[in-house]
């Protein structure tokens, strides 16, 4: 046997009691499952004293944005430390494949605020099975920090098809969309995510995305909306998403699923009675959250849908056209504009929590009204300026959210974990370093929300499931050794809003596939991470 852990307190993922044992390892994968006081103990080449650590299946992060941070950075302990050992990336209908040349630089300058504007990365692929073939041969063919699964960007396909249009697709660009699906799905894929606040993909009607899921679900895929309000309209947006999957007969995982702003606190109940009903009558439903309030995303994500029509450059223009710029104002301020869920923007919850020009730095960590109180000027006035000089790169976090809605969403039965986690900016959200723990330190430990075990099966084996992954998810003879050790007395996030970038306490030890990602709460220089690709 290569190693055993020893003493551990097996949490295995499926939610029942924990128990004593000692785990080996063979081979990459969980080897004897040996209960205390059930005969000889296992021996090994290695062994780790657990010591009575809480030993887990990885955890799974069911919404990243890590798309360039896997191949830019061979470290990533952002995840690593935190115990994930799968992220799922391409979220929210924008990431980097399926695309053809303009497509890619497109969707590059688009999504800078997420991931940076990847002038460091050899843009060396085209399709999804290519991009998931760097992830494995990155770093110089090592491999990847953590394990991958990748959903097919329905805005970045939208854009390959038809460009950047508020229109209907043609019978032929709709076609052109149902292939190049197919095409990702037949090459690993695990699904589909939309981003339906965000242009272009938001302009598809839901008969075109009942199409695509249609394709999804052939291919024994999910679809992954971020759907078309969060703000004014959430219910009916749910609603929408609900009904929209059960005619395609493709299963549905909501992303980042919570009620915010003013319109929303309190009313959890009522998407939750909304979920049960459908799950009664049979739908295929999951959901992610991160334990947090605020929001983020990229600033220019606020504006209305028809100031993005044909993409960044024509909206740097409306932006420039002072009777432009009015309108603009006026749908944000006066009528709530779609980019921001429908609800009138209050610029005193908008925090800039990342800039791409470092000439601007000094705008990060202040509101956009206190920005524009030290300036002497109007808020709009602010948030306009910085666009236009930011190039559309600025991030934001958006403090609309409701601690009784989170706490009531994460207690569902087909709840999962997510981080949502934009590692860019000079301030970015302190969930991409802290989802995890911050998960069993404040809501299990400190405050009760959930028991230990019910928690670790909302991160390893609801998602595992999701995902149809057969040998992940759970701490089983003959699964992968994707394991966590970690202290459920003192695991905490480090990260802060003040220093969101400080790594978690309590986690000594992550394996992947039975190699230590992180040793003694260090991260060692060992690259197990790859693509996990759909299988039939």
């Amino acid at each position: 046997m290569d190693m055993v852990i020893r003493g551990a307190r097996v949490i295995d993922g499926s939610g029942e009691p924990s128990y004593r044992a000692d785990v080996s390892i063979t081979d990459g994968r969980v080897g004897e499952i040996r209960r205390e006081g059930e005969g000889p103990r296992p021996t090994g080449t290695r062994t780790v004293e657990a010591d009575g650590l809480a030993l887990a299946p990885g955890f799974i992060d069911m919404h990243a944005h890590s798309d360039l941070a896997l191949l830019r950075d061979p470290d990533h302990s952002a995840k690593a430390a935190q115990g994930v050992t799968l992220e799922v990336i391409g979220q929210d209908g924008l990431s980097y494949a399926p695309v053809d040349d303009a497509t890619l630089a497109q969707v590059r300058q688009a999504i800078t605020g997420w991931n940076g504007d990847g002038g460091d990365i050899d843009f060396d692929w085209r399709t999804v099975g290519e991009y998931l073939d760097r992830l494995d041969g990155a770093h110089g063919g090592r491999g990847i920090a953590v394990n991958a699964a990748y959903l097919i960007p329905q805005g970045t396909v939208r854009m390959y098809a038809m460009g950047w249009d508020d229109r209907e697709a043609t019978a032929a660009e709709l076609e052109r969309m149902k292939d190049l699906v197919a095409q990702g799905m037949r090459e690993g894929a695990v699904g589909m995510s939309s981003g339906l606040t965000y242009t272009p993909g938001m302009y598809a009607k839901d008969a075109e995305l009942t199409e695509l899921c249609r394709v999804v679900a052939e291919h024994g895929g999910y679809y992954c909306p971020h759907h078309r309000s969060y703000g004014a309209g959430a219910l009916e947006a749910y609603e929408e998403m609900v009904e929209l999957t059960r005619s395609a007969g493709c299963p549905l995982h909501l992303a980042h699923a919570t009620m915010n702003f003013g319109v929303n606190k309190g009313k959890a109940p009522s998407l939750l009675a909304l979920l049960d009903d459908a799950l009664a009558a049979g739908a295929d439903i999951t959901l992610d959250t991160y334990p947090y309030t605020p929001g983020c995303t990229t600033l220019v994500a606020m504006l209305p849908s028809w100031a993005s029509e044909g993409g960044p450059d024509a909206i740097l223009a409306r932006l420039q056209d002072d009777g432009t710029a009015a309108r603009i104002r006026h749908h944000m301020e006066v009528i709530g504009a779609d980019g921001c869920h429908g609800v009138p923007i209050e610029w005193d919850t908008i925090e800039i929590s990342g800039v791409s020009d470092p000439g601007l730095a000094s705008c990060v960590g202040k509101t956009i009204k206190q920005s524009a109180d030290m300036r002497g000027e109007e808020p709009w006035v602010t948030a306009r300026r910085l666009l236009i000089a930011d190039r559309l790169g600025s991030t934001i976090l958006q403090h609309v959210g409701h601690e009784e809605n989170v706490r009531a969403i994460m207690r569902h039965r087909v709840h999962t974990g997510g981080s949502d986690g934009i590692l860019q900016g000079f301030k970015p959200h302190p969930r991409a370093y802290g989802t995890f723990p911050q998960y069993l330190g404040k809501y299990v430990r400190e405050l009760g929300v959930l028991s230990l075990e019910e928690c670790v099966a909302h991160l390893t084996s609801r998602p595992a499931a999701r995902l149809r992954l057969p040998d992940r998810g759970l701490v089983r003879e003959g699964y992968r050794a994707d394991l966590v050790l970690f202290d459920p007395d003192t695991v905490a996030a480090g990260s802060t809003f003040d220093a969101p970038r400080t790594l978690p306490v309590g986690i000594p030890h992550v394996f992947i596939d039975g190699r230590p990602v992180i040793e003694d709460g260090r991260r060692t220089d060992v690259l197990a991470g790859r693509s996990v690709r759909r299988t039939a």
